[in-house]
């Protein structure tokens, strides 16, 4: 075992999600292991397209190198399928965890396209557009993921693809003002229409009760997919199904105090205690065993179709 990159990943999940990062110590050793090593490097994609570490130090990169380091990112990830040696601990991390479980390079160059829809700045007119993003960001992810746990039932990866979204779309609703200031926007641009706000008036203190609205309304949208990803955890292991079904309540509850914040959501950045995060590992553990002996509920109609 590499335990200097097994370290590196740890640190990476601990300071760069720490949604995530109480459930994932829930996965048996290889799970946790593969999932953390798979974590660091969309963490380390992510920074790396935004010149940033983990998640902060926000960089003044040009968009033209933006591009560049988006070319990197693909040139390491077909050195990493094609078996090269790898400097970088992000991309030997992920090396280990694609060729051990046989993640398609399909995955990865999906999740790359999210990164890719951020470099090109896109706009998205529809909610459908939206869920697009969502896709490459965060669905993809929960389909490596569920890889990573054994699944191969292409039932269960559209559940384990819902929650991506679900996670997404709850993100988006709590950093509609910070991911503006960054100069960027996720909200269908039909959606603000309706709210009479563009993106530049988004961060502007006396439209926050249309931003809620739309924050309200993002949180809405995520409810049928973390109902239908609870259909998913039947086909995981006892342990997986207890650390996604904890992270599903994690993520869950950040978008629910989103909606009670309402207007004041702005105010502080919304997550979850100590104290919430235990008492949500519990209900995960009675939903893990409840998965063993109940028949999951059909995926609802309706729901975004991740591409076959």
């Amino acid at each position: 075992m590499n335990q200097p990159l097994l370290d590196h990943a740890t640190r990476t999940m601990a300071v760069g999600s720490k949604s995530f990062d109480t459930a994932a110590k829930l996965f048996d050793a290889d799970t946790r292991r593969s999932a953390l090593m798979l974590y660091a490097w969309c963490r380390h994609c992510d920074d790396v397209i935004d010149d940033q570490t983990l998640g902060f130090n926000i960089g003044t990169a040009s968009a033209t190198n933006a591009q560049e380091r988006l070319a990197s990112l693909e040139a390491q990830t077909r050195q990493a399928y094609a078996g090269e040696p790898m400097e970088a601990p992000a991309f030997a991390a992920f090396q280990e965890v694609a060729l051990k479980h046989g993640i398609p390079p399909r995955r990865a160059f999906e999740h790359l396209e999210g990164f890719a829809m951020d470099v090109r700045d896109e706009h998205y007119t529809t909610f459908e557009d939206t869920l697009r993003y969502c896709y490459h960001v965060a669905g993809v992810v929960g389909l490596m993921m569920a890889q990573v746990m054994g699944v191969r039932d292409e039932k269960v990866l559209d559940r384990a693809c819902d929650l991506g979204l679900a996670f997404q779309l709850t993100n988006i609703a709590r950093d509609i003002v910070e991911d503006a200031n960054a100069g960027r926007c996720y909200l269908p641009s039909n959606w603000l229409a309706e709210e009479a706000l563009t993106m530049k008036t988004l961060n502007d203190p006396t439209c926050r009760p249309q931003v809620a609205r739309l924050a309200e309304r993002l949180v809405s949208e995520a409810e049928p997919y973390y109902a239908s990803a609870k259909g998913g955890l039947c086909g995981l292991t006892l342990r997986s199904a207890w650390a996604i079904a904890t992270a599903h309540g994690v993520y869950r509850r950040i978008g629910l105090k989103v909606r009670r914040a309402g207007a004041h959501a702005r105010d502080k950045r919304q997550s979850t205690s100590k104290q919430e995060k235990l008492a949500l590992l519990i209900k995960g553990s009675a939903l893990a065993l409840s998965s063993r002996v109940t028949t999951p509920a059909p995926r609802p109609p309706g729901l975004w179709q991740r591409p076959a």
